[in-house]
């Protein structure tokens, strides 16, 4: 993931997770909203809860490859948050592919009701 694709401010991580509309599953749970830009961009959080330091950057990684692997399946000028669940620590990589395909799909849904 490039670094233009990354959101970092604090601020704007604060507003997409109180303003924004989310939807959820026993991995993951996805923030979204949309930005001024081009590009869809993406704020990764995984909380202490979860485990140590090393298995958050292993669940991180995971998530930044899974997030390359869809690029074209984006709806751009959006930013998405994406947080970790605890449940993470049991799947496997396919599960957590899996859910994150499913999450995306249910935004997709949202977003073509409106």
């Amino acid at each position: 993931m490039k670094k233009i694709n990354i959101v970092k401010e604090n601020e704007v991580f604060s507003n997409i997770i109180n303003k924004g509309p989310y939807v959820k599953d026993k991995n993951l749970v996805i923030y979204y909203m949309p930005n001024n830009l081009n590009r869809a961009r993406f704020g990764i959080s995984v909380g202490t809860k979860v485990g140590k330091a090393h298995i958050r950057n292993n669940l991180k990684r995971k998530l930044r490859n899974i997030v390359d692997i869809n690029k074209n399946s984006y709806s751009n000028s959006k930013d998405y948050i994406i947080i970790v669940r605890k449940a993470c620590l049991e799947a496997s990589f396919e599960d957590i592919k899996n859910s994150y395909d499913n999450l995306l799909l249910k935004i997709y849904k949202k977003e073509k009701e409106k």
